[in-house]
């Protein structure tokens, strides 16, 4: 209770951008960063322009066999980074509790492809990590 016995309300969630679609061209450039990277993870952040995913933005990343850690924090100042991208070389791409954590703390739009790294191994997710679908264009 507040002052005067009133509730307390929880300040409303920032609003989310909206993507509903990702480029062509994005998709095969993560194919191809991901199979270079193989055995090791793939990560980088996601720019959108409008609705549509366009764009990886590379950060510092320290990668191994089995996780990837991005140096968020390098990431420039832009509404327009609404996510991240980063690669399973074990060929599932479902989130992790690690994966989940970071979904929750930075942007709202993910994908996470599994190897080998084609159309039809990778998957979106939102900041809750559940699966969200993205149109191709």
């Amino acid at each position: 209770m507040g002052l005067f016995g009133k509730r307390n309300k929880e300040p409303a969630p920032p609003p989310r951008r909206k993507v509903t679609k990702v480029s062509r061209n994005l998709l095969e450039l993560i194919y191809q960063a991901s199979r270079s990277q193989h055995p090791h993870e793939f990560a980088a952040g996601l720019r959108a322009e409008g609705d549509t995913l366009t764009e990886i933005v590379v950060v510092p990343t320290q990668s191994g066999r089995v996780s990837a850690h991005m140096q968020l924090w390098t990431l420039p100042i832009d509404r327009s980074v609404v996510g991240t991208v980063h690669s399973h070389p074990s060929g599932l791409p479902l989130p992790s509790d690690a994966d989940k954590q970071l979904f929750r703390t930075f942007g709202h739009t993910h994908i996470i492809i599994g190897e080998p790294y084609a159309p039809g191994t990778w998957r979106s997710y939102d900041f809750d990590a559940r699966p969200i679908p993205l149109d191709i264009v």
